[in-house]
């Protein structure tokens, strides 16, 4: 059976009334852009479409705004943005959660420096080790090369200890100009492989779409979709939130559905098929 494909957003455009947009695999490719895509936005808020960003980026709403601000988004594309890393960060300033209640302020934070914002404002401590800490900040590898077996020692050592994690990003990898590097969900997912206790924020959990919802002012569901390159996170949390969902085929599963450079639908669907996964339809590109 083949999968149905979608040559662009104007074919959609008018069943719905808002969207939600993935950025890296969607809108960006960590350094630029897609072809396209600044003109796709432009014609849906030129049409009153309502866009909210939704990034598993462990940072702040408000740095993941001036980031992408510089790499060319600029902020009258879209009305609002959420991420993974916001609302951990909400979560650890509320503490009115029962699991972040129990935790303590001597924070061991894995993550790059690209990062560092998303400590501001929290009032914990940060430490170097896992025995001087009482649970783990992961916001994803240092480096763009880095590797599981990198990060084994130190969450081996702090299983021993039995310090929860907090995952402010549950992607497992990301293209990064054009190459595949691990995300904090990698670490996460490794973590509790071992026997670790996490919890995670971002998509594909319920909790930061209805924050995307309440950004964009729309509570019929049936008039949002939701756009995204990843089965995992993207497409499973528009279904986890009661939403459409629309597949991008370019981003994170692009060596999966393409072959000799052209895109398989038998392979989009056998993929959809077995992640369980039901977006309405596939696109290569969130173009116009």
């Amino acid at each position: 059976m083949a999968f149905g494909a979608i040559d662009g957003m104007r074919a959609l455009a008018p069943a719905y009334d808002g969207f939600i947009l993935d950025l890296w695999g969607v809108v960006h490719d960590g350094t630029a852009p897609f072809p396209g895509v600044l003109d796709c936005m432009k014609r849906l808020i030129g049409a009153g479409k309502r866009l909210v960003l939704l990034s598993n980026a462990p940072r702040r709403a408000e740095d993941v705004k001036r980031r992408i601000a510089v790499i060319g988004v600029p902020e009258a594309l879209y009305h609002g943005v959420m991420s993974s890393g916001e609302e951990a960060w909400q979560y650890l300033h509320r503490r009115d959660d029962p699991f972040y209640a129990a935790l303590g302020r001597r924070c061991l934070h894995i993550g790059s420096d690209r990062d560092l914002e998303i400590r501001d404002g929290l009032g914990l401590a940060f430490v170097e080790t896992p025995d001087e800490a009482d649970f783990i900040l992961n916001t994803g590898p240092a480096g763009w090369e880095d590797t599981i077996e990198d990060y084994a020692p130190v969450l081996h050592a702090a299983h021993e200890r039995g310090l929860p994690m907090v995952c402010a990003n549950p992607d497992l990898v990301v293209i990064h100009a054009g190459r595949p590097a691990l995300c904090a969900g990698a670490l996460a997912e490794q973590y509790e492989a071992i026997g670790g206790r996490v919890r995670w924020h971002g998509k594909p959990y319920p909790s930061v779409y209805d924050s995307c919802i309440e950004l964009l002012g729309i509570a019929d569901r049936r008039r949002l979709l939701a756009i995204g390159d990843s089965l995992r996170t993207d497409i499973a949390g528009a279904a986890n939130a009661g939403i459409d969902s629309l597949l991008i085929a370019g981003g994170v599963h692009a060596a999966e559905f393409y072959a000799d450079g052209r895109l398989d639908l038998d392979r989009v669907a056998a993929a959809t098929r077995e992640s369980g996964a039901k977006p309405i339809g596939v696109a290569e590109r969130f173009v116009w």
